[in-house]
C-alpha cells in the first residue's frame, strides 16, 4: 500500500512538469461543418482588461501583410480617432517576405531604437514555408518567437503576440510550396497553437488572428461564393476584408472596450446627457446638437458579397458590437415607429428598440464623422508609408550603412510634419440627431 501511495505521489509530481502541450487542451469552438474536422485550434486565452496605456507607444511589427499598410491603418486611425483620451502614439515597422528570425536581428536596430511601451507582432506565414508542419519548423518558429519577446521585455514593452492568418489558395510564387492549400492552413494553425502556449509562458496577450480569419472566410465563400477570399486574391495578402479581421483581432488584444459614448435623450422633456468625449450643445423633443472629439470608427458602404472593402468584414465578425459602440437611447420616443435622421441618413425604429439603444456607428455608414474620420486615415497611411521608406530604405541604404544615427536624426525630422498633420486631422465635429414619428 505504502508502494503503491510514494508511485502515485511521484506520478502527480512528474504530470505537474510536463509541459503545456502534452496536456488536454480545451478546443476552440468549431462551427458543425466537416470542413472544420481537422482543425483543433486551443481556446484562445481571455483578454481580460485594458492592456494598453494612456501615453503607449506602439510598435506595429510584422511581415508583408503588415507593410500592406492596412491592418496598421485601421488600428492608428481607430486608436487616434476613437479613443484619443488615451494619447496613443504608433509606428509601423512591416518588412515583406520577413521571418520571426529576420526580426530578431533588427527588432532593437529598427524598433527598440524608439523605445516603444508596447507592440504588437504578426509572424508565421513566411516561417511555416508553405510546406506542410515539421517539428523542427515549429521549434524554430518557437525559438525565434521567444528571443524577440526577450528582447521587448528587456526593455519592458508589453507585447500582443499575434498569431499568422490563413492561406486562401497555394502560392503561385512560392516554388518551394508543397502539399494542399489545407496542408499549409493545418500548419499555420499549429503555429497559432504555439504561439497561444508561448504567450502564457511569457505572461503577454496573444491576438488571434488565425481563428476569426478561418471562419469569417468559410462563411462569407458559403454565403458569397469561392471568389471572396478572406485570405487575399493571391491567397496570403488579405484586401480589406481580411485586413479589418486583422485589426480587429488586434484591437481586441489590446483590451479596447470599444465604447465610443453613450447618449442618452428624454425626447418628451426635451432633455438629454452624453458620455465623455460629446458636449451636449442643446436638446429639445426633437433635436439634439453636439459636439465630439471622439469618433466612432466609420467605414463607407461597400457591397457585403465583396472582399474588397471594410464593411463586408464588419457583417462577418463582432466588429462594432465589440469594438465601436456609438449608443443612441431615446426614452419616450414620440411615436410606436420613429425616423431618427444623422447627418445625410436616416433609418426607422420601433419605439421599444429606441428605449434599448441604437448603435449609431453601425447603423449609419455615411455619417457626420465619415469625412473626419477619412482625413484621419489619410494622414495615418502618409505616415506609415514615410516609416517604412525610413527604415527599409533610408535605415537600410547607404545612408544608414554610412551613420546610422545621424540617419535616424535626419529621418525623425522628415517624419515630425507627418505626425504633427496627424494630430491637427483630428478635429471637433458638431453634428445633429433628430427623431420624428415615422
Amino acid at each position: 500500500m505504502k508502494s503503491t501511495t510514494v508511485f502515485a505521489t511521484a506520478l502527480l509530481s512528474f504530470s505537474l512538469t510536463l509541459p503545456a502541450a502534452l496536456h488536454a487542451r480545451d478546443l476552440q469552438p468549431r462551427p458543425a461543418d466537416a470542413y472544420f474536422e481537422k482543425y483543433e485550434g486551443w481556446q484562445a486565452p481571455a483578454t481580460p482588461g485594458a492592456y494598453i496605456k494612456d501615453g503607449d507607444r506602439l510598435a506595429i511589427c510584422g511581415d508583408s501583410i503588415t507593410e500592406q499598410k492596412m491592418y496598421s491603418r485601421i488600428m492608428e486611425a481607430y486608436l487616434t480617432a476613437c479613443v484619443p483620451q488615451l494619447h496613443i502614439t504608433c509606428r509601423q515597422y512591416g518588412w515583406s517576405g520577413e521571418q520571426a528570425s529576420g526580426f530578431v536581428k533588427r527588432l532593437t536596430n529598427d524598433v527598440l531604437r524608439f523605445k516603444p511601451t508596447i507592440a504588437t507582432t504578426c509572424y508565421g506565414m513566411n516561417d511555416h514555408r508553405y510546406v506542410p508542419y515539421a517539428e523542427r519548423i515549429g521549434a524554430e518558429y518557437v525559438k525565434n518567437q521567444k528571443e524577440s519577446l526577450r528582447l521587448f521585455k528587456e526593455e519592458g514593452v508589453r507585447v500582443v503576440l499575434g498569431s499568422p492568418g490563413t492561406i486562401g489558395l497555394m502560392p503561385s510564387w512560392v516554388k518551394t510550396a508543397t502539399g494542399t492549400q489545407q496542408d499549409l492552413n493545418l500548419s499555420l494553425l499549429k503555429l497559432r497553437n504555439l504561439d497561444i502556449e508561448l504567450a502564457e509562458q511569457e505572461g503577454v496577450r496573444f491576438a488571434d488572428v488565425y481563428w476569426p480569419m478561418l471562419t469569417a472566410g468559410f462563411t462569407a465563400q458559403q454565403k458569397y461564393g469561392k471568389d471572396y477570399m478572406i485570405s487575399g486574391k493571391d491567397g496570403v495578402h488579405p484586401g480589406w476584408a481580411g485586413q479589418t479581421v486583422m485589426a480587429y483581432a488586434f484591437l481586441k488584444g489590446l483590451g479596447l472596450t470599444g465604447e465610443i459614448g453613450t447618449l442618452t435623450w428624454d425626447a418628451t422633456a426635451g432633455t438629454a446627457t452624453a458620455s465623455g468625449g460629446h458636449e451636449l450643445n442643446a436638446a429639445t423633443h426633437t433635436e439634439l446638437k453636439l459636439t465630439s472629439t471622439r469618433y466612432p470608427f466609420c467605414a463607407p458602404e461597400g457591397d457585403l458579397s465583396k472582399d474588397d472593402n471594410i464593411r463586408s468584414a464588419m457583417a462577418l465578425i463582432p466588429f462594432n458590437e465589440s469594438l465601436n459602440r456609438f449608443i443612441l437611447v431615446v426614452k419616450n420616443a414620440p411615436a410606436e415607429n420613429c425616423a431618427v435622421t444623422w447627418g445625410p441618413t436616416t433609418r426607422t425604429y420601433s419605439k421599444a428598440a429606441l428605449e434599448k439603444g441604437i448603435n449609431l456607428a453601425a447603423d449609419f455608414a455615411d455619417n457626420p464623422f465619415s469625412g473626419s474620420f477619412e482625413n484621419v486615415s489619410k494622414a495615418v497611411f502618409a505616415k506609415q508609408d514615410y516609416e517604412t521608406r525610413q527604415i527599409k530604405q533610408l535605415f537600410h541604404g547607404p545612408e544608414g550603412a554610412a551613420d546610422l544615427d545621424a540617419t535616424a536624426a535626419l529621418t525623425e525630422k522628415a517624419r515630425a510634419p507627418l505626425v504633427e498633420a496627424l494630430k491637427k486631422s483630428l478635429v471637433p465635429v458638431a453634428h445633429t440627431i433628430t427623431i420624428k414619428a415615422a
